[in-house]
């Protein structure tokens, strides 16, 4: 299609607004004088406001009305507070999700890298920063491609020829500012666009009281071929209350505007307007079909429409050259500015934002943490490493031995300390067999360490999981040794084992058993050597007894002590086994609960930011 050549801007003859800054008079020679002004903006530019191309165009009559308001003394009305910004107030639910940012930032520091929190980070600054300056401003940035007539469209609203135009391209080389009442200097000190930059929209009342608030800005174009236009727009574009995307029949499915800009702000779709450009171009209905193909390439990008009452992005067709649809847009910008609410849902877009790109990193499908199955599979593998089931079996077979000692007979053992005399080793085989049994007892340590941390690391995030099991392998250092110890400390007991009561009658039993043999054996001697008188019977029947007796009495001592020595054992396990978990948990499962813990408490917090939308007060 042909493009039109754009008619030269109309000149209109504006005049001082109340409490506006006076504009500059043009000379005879064409210099321009500047009257003294003010900024009259809390916490704004040391410069003054530059009028520009407006100044250049007061016409006589009105110069001479600002001179004859001067001679008369009149004062420009000032309305109380005008001049004094008031700062931006969030609501409750939104201060609650930025206040959960920056806790989870600040418990992820250790955890995640600054590049990941980065994101983050900047929303908290700015979100920090747009609450100090002026709550009764929204600023608004007319962002689009080259040759979109986004400047056009910027003078048509301003009423006046402030942004250059032209088929020169790129045009637009710098962010230029226009704001329609005072105390918007420290919003725009933030964009970085010098007083030399900023200008005012032309004197209408209905103008003024439609627009009141706004705060508009003519960015370069985001398609230009100068790598600092694009840098610009950028920067701003992360700065501003609101976006009016401007599109032409030729550019509005351009793949860069969608793919770098529109599809990644789908989530701010609130403070996006879209603006179909130069419809005057089109024949017939051709303009409703382009625009409701840009629908269809914005419902693909993820941009929800404010259709039918829902929230969303306002879309609009246009020509800025013949004015048509400009009131529309007009209109629109009042509601929109009147609401005062774009600040705010900017934040909460950008909080949303913040959370999408973090959900990676804080949320999972599966139920983290340490079962109890886990935790006792971790201490039941730490017990074997320390052999507490060997060593209650060995306290049981101690327990036998002593029962054995206590209640055997005196020939037995004789016969066993006599056995025990020969048996003695050099020694070379046990030293091998233990440091086996120590090289055997670290590898169940280290696997019992890596399944548990495995475990509780299954299903979390990447740097959650790493983090859990650098935990576990920290508190695993040092571990087998203190295992040993314990079990050299909470094996066997010093000392014999406890004796039953029924020892010592057994004892003495078994004494008594003995004696009849001794007594039997000493009569049957005496008899042979012809000292006593021969009488078989009664000795032969005392060495019976104690000969038969003695081992009854030793077998019944010993039914009588596996009921004991079985407890004995299973006390020492249990007391060894309950040793090794307790040095588990002190050194690895407390640091990875810990681990868990934190990650619950950050998780808790992303779900605070991640949930709610908020407005402002």
């Amino acid at each position: 299609m042909p493009r039109p050549h754009p008619h030269p801007a109309r000149s209109p003859k504006p005049r001082p607004a109340s409490g506006a800054t006076p504009p500059k008079t043009a000379t005879a020679t064409g210099a321009d004088t500047p009257a003294p002004a003010t900024d009259g903006e809390a916490g704004g530019s040391q410069e003054a406001w530059d009028d520009g191309l407006i100044a250049r165009r007061v016409t006589g009559s009105a110069a001479a009305l600002a001179a004859e308001r001067a001679s008369a003394g009149e004062q420009p009305h000032r309305a109380p507070g005008a001049h004094v910004p008031v700062p931006l107030a969030y609501d409750g639910p939104l201060r609650s999700r930025l206040n959960a940012l920056r806790e989870l930032v600040g418990l992820s520091r250790t955890r995640l890298d600054s590049r990941t929190l980065a994101e983050a980070g900047r929303v908290l600054d700015e979100a920090a920063a747009r609450r100090k300056l002026s709550g009764r401003h929204t600023v608004v940035a007319l962002a689009g491609a080259t040759g979109s007539g986004k400047s056009q469209l910027f003078n048509s609203l301003a009423g006046v020829a402030i942004s250059e135009t032209g088929v020169r391209r790129p045009t637009t080389a710098a962010p230029i500012a226009c704001s329609w009442s005072d105390g918007a200097a420290s919003l725009i000190d933030r964009l970085g666009i010098p007083g030399r930059l900023r200008r005012r929209p032309m004197h209408s009342p209905d103008n003024e009281g439609q627009l009141r608030g706004l705060v508009l800005i003519d960015l370069p174009d985001h398609d230009s071929a100068a790598v600092q236009h694009r840098e610009q727009v950028d920067r701003i574009l992360k700065l501003v209350d609101a976006v009016i995307w401007v599109v032409d029949p030729e550019k509005y499915a351009d793949a860069m505007l969608h793919e770098r800009y529109l599809r990644p702000m789908a989530g701010h779709a609130e403070v996006m307007f879209i603006v179909l450009n130069q419809v005057d171009r089109l024949p017939g209905d051709a303009a409703d079909q382009v625009l409701d193909d840009l629908r269809r390439l914005l419902d693909e990008d993820g941009i929800a429409l404010g259709e039918h009452g829902e929230p969303g992005a306002t879309v609009l067709a246009l020509s800025a050259l013949t004015g048509e649809g400009i009131g529309d847009l007009r209109e629109a910008l009042g509601e929109f500015v009147a609401e005062r609410g774009a600040a705010a849902r900017r934040v909460a877009a950008d909080l949303d934002a913040a959370a999408a790109g973090l959900r990676p990193m804080y949320a999972t499908r599966r139920r983290a943490g340490l079962t109890e199955e886990a935790r006792e599979e971790f201490a039941a593998r730490l017990a074997d490493a320390v052999g507490a089931t060997a060593a209650g079996e060995a306290a049981e077979r101690a327990w036998l031995r002593n029962a054995n000692r206590a209640c055997g007979t005196p020939w037995l053992r004789l016969w066993r300390w006599y056995q025990g005399r020969g048996e003695a080793t050099t020694g070379r085989h046990a030293v091998r067999t233990q440091a086996d049994e120590e090289a055997t007892a670290r590898q169940r340590v280290e696997q019992a360490v890596r399944t548990v941390a495995d475990r509780a690391s299954a299903g979390l995030p990447a740097p959650w999981a790493q983090a859990v099991r650098e935990a576990a392998v920290r508190g695993s250092q040092g571990l087998p040794e203190a295992l040993d110890a314990l079990s050299a400390r909470a094996g066997l007991p010093p000392g014999r084992p406890p004796r039953p009561g029924w020892w010592p009658v057994a004892v003495l039993v078994q004494a008594a058993m003995t004696l009849l043999q001794i007594v039997g054996g000493g009569w049957l001697a005496g008899q042979i050597a012809g000292l006593m008188s021969p009488n078989l019977g009664v000795p032969v029947l005392l060495m019976v007894c104690g000969i038969v007796g003695g081992p009854l009495v030793e077998w019944g001592c010993r039914m009588a002590a596996r009921g004991p020595a079985r407890r004995y054992g299973q006390e020492a396990e249990r007391r060894l086994r309950e040793a090794a978990a307790g040095c588990g948990r002190a050194r690895v499962l407390d640091p990875v609960a810990a681990e868990l813990l934190r990650y619950r408490e950050v998780r808790e917090q992303y779900g605070r930011v991640a949930r709610s939308r908020a407005g402002v007060v």
